[in-house]
């Protein structure tokens, strides 16, 4: 039961707001010692985790590279593309992704997209773009709203795709564990193909809530600008006129 001491170390680093990293591994040390391993086979045992999940640490990889695309106008470029895209508003953007999204974590590829990758410097530029071309600029709060339903875009997508996947860790998870606890002889392939009509429904029901997102940010924005809504900006400089005004 001692070695039930590095719960308490988790518990307790994570209640006083410590450093995760250093709260684990602080906890993984403690566990080792009291479990009866040496220090070098603790060591050796973090070197072994580490080298076999070594793909958890590609962020250190990818973030600078992002960070180098987006000072170097990746975010720009994005906004220069939906402004030659007349036609296509921010949430029709939202919901294109939405289905790309899922469809390629239904296929396995859940690392093409991502929050860091993909929404933050590609999907919301352009999704701004959009809504900026059509009512100007943004409030703080029609802002928030847009990079939010961005996010939930990629979480749906991912979510509920990922399922329809039989290999994804997840479906690997149920069965096992209900094949073991209640001695069953499920197969991967059938909770994949009865996570495909809940992918489904996610893609219809938050679709319709992006499709409708056009209507909100243009509902919010208008009353923000105290012009109705639908009606045209006028965008003259002060002091101008036309023939139209001088009758």
């Amino acid at each position: 039961m001692i070695v039930l001491v590095g719960i308490l170390i988790v518990v307790a680093g994570f209640a006083t707001r410590r450093n995760p990293l250093l709260v684990v591994g602080a906890a993984g040390v403690v566990t080792g010692l009291l479990g009866g391993l040496s220090p070098v086979k603790v060591l050796e045992t973090f070197g072994t985790g580490f080298a076999s999940s070594r793909s958890v640490t590609l962020f250190a990889v990818t973030l600078p590279v992002i960070g180098l695309l987006e000072r170097h106008g990746l975010q720009d470029q994005a906004r220069t593309l939906m402004n030659r895209l007349a036609k296509v508003s921010a949430g029709r953007l939202l919901a294109c992704y939405l289905v790309i999204r899922q469809l390629a974590a239904a296929l396995g590829l859940t690392a093409l997209g991502g929050h860091p990758q993909a929404v933050r410097p590609m999907i919301v530029p352009m999704a701004e773009a959009a809504v900026e071309r059509r009512h100007g600029a943004l409030t703080e709060k029609a802002r928030e709203r847009l990079r939010s339903f961005a996010a939930s875009a990629d979480n749906v997508g991912l979510f509920f795709g990922e399922d329809c996947f039989l290999a994804i860790g997840s479906i690997l998870l149920i069965t096992g564990f209900v094949n073991a606890t209640y001695h069953t002889s499920l197969e991967p392939v059938q909770l994949a193909l009865w996570a495909i009509p809940t992918a489904i429904c996610a893609t219809l029901i938050h679709g319709v809530r992006l499709l409708r997102l056009d209507t909100t940010l243009a509902r919010d924005l208008s009353a923000a600008s105290g012009h109705p809504t639908g009606a045209p900006t006028d965008s003259r400089p002060a002091g101008t006129f036309t023939v139209e005004d001088s009758k």
